[in-house]
């Protein structure tokens, strides 16, 4: 049976012969799917957010749909409806693209608020109502959310109770350019080179053996007041008019748990939490109105509390040891 460094290991491997680069993001995609959590993907057209999803659905076997969202799509076309077939008189279930593995919500922000509010249930609860009947959805379950930081017309900002859904967020940069050299070389020499020639590495029974052994990774008291200390400093931040809810906390809690079994390790460390902790929470946060103004990003505010708050020396023995 793969552990869930085993499992990292085969999807990053894999991924890789396709894509280059991107190591991070696929370390926190293969975090969500070990904790049940979801990723919100940011960045500019072309730095192939949409590929680093589809790829890594079929690294790990899921079953993929992708929802391009547009100002007039309805809730309907997400989750599913009744439809009436005029040849037996009846009402017939019709699933949405949500009743999938892996589902991609592109461009997420051009969906109107009441079509977002739609994935809500479903990223909560893992399940739908449609017609008035609930409908689990398949296990495993990841929403791969993503857009366009820089093209404001025709957008909707999400609400704050559906980001605080996503457990992680990257902000996708354009490559280096040595990196971008190594693309078109492969590409020049494989132009039809896609996401159909990435091959399935582990499977469904391995996934839900790799949550089990997550959930038994070791968090000591001294993590967990570090973990505490960071989240309280976003709550007392000059710059911050609402920090990290309960919600944010317990995503750190898991998120780190699954970085430290990916790393091979059955309890978690400081370095876990600091390595995670922008990507956990900085979509979770409200500015102040002067922070808004200045245009500072988020991710800096949160890297210079996070600065500021003591890590902790402790020996491998009192991060392993059951408090």
């Amino acid at each position: 049976m793969s552990t869930p460094a085993e499992i990292y290991d085969s999807i990053q491997d894999e991924v890789e012969t396709v894509l280059i680069g991107n190591e991070e993001v696929i370390e926190g995609l293969t975090i969500a799917l070990l904790t049940r959590g979801h990723v919100l993907l940011e960045g500019v057209p072309g730095v192939a957010k949409t590929t680093i999803a589809n790829v890594f659905a079929r690294a790990t076997g899921l079953d993929y749909t992708r929802v391009q969202m547009t100002p007039d799509i309805l809730p309907a076309d997400v989750t599913g409806t009744e439809v009436y077939r005029q040849e037996n008189g009846e009402f017939e279930l019709q699933r949405g693209p949500i009743f999938s593995n892996l589902v991609v919500a592109d461009e997420i922000n051009r969906a109107t608020p009441k079509t977002q509010s739609a994935l809500l249930e479903a990223m909560q609860e893992r399940q739908v109502t449609i017609a008035g009947q609930t409908l689990s959805l398949p296990t495993p379950f990841v929403v791969v959310a993503t857009q366009n930081p820089i093209e404001m017309e025709g957008t909707y900002e999400l609400p704050e109770a559906q980001k605080d859904r996503f457990m992680l967020k990257y902000e996708l940069e354009l490559l280096p350019t040595e990196l971008e050299k190594d693309v078109l070389d492969r590409f020049d020499s494989t132009p039809d080179l896609g996401p159909e020639d990435v091959e399935q590495v582990v499977t469904t029974d391995e996934i839900i053996a790799g949550r089990e052994t997550v959930e038994e990774v070791h968090v000591s008291d001294v993590v967990k007041n570090y973990l505490l200390a960071i989240v309280t400093a976003t709550r007392d931040a000059s710059e911050i008019e609402y920090g990290a809810s309960t919600r944010g906390s317990l995503a750190m809690l898991n998120a780190s748990k699954a970085r430290a079994a990916i790393q091979g390790r059955d309890y978690v460390t400081p370095e876990d939490v600091r390595a995670l902790a922008v990507m956990v929470l900085q979509h979770r946060l409200v500015l102040t109105t002067e922070a808004e103004m200045s245009e500072r990003p988020v991710a800096d505010i949160l890297e210079d509390l996070i600065e500021q708050v003591p890590v902790p020396e402790a020996e491998p023995a009192e991060l392993t040891v059951s408090d």
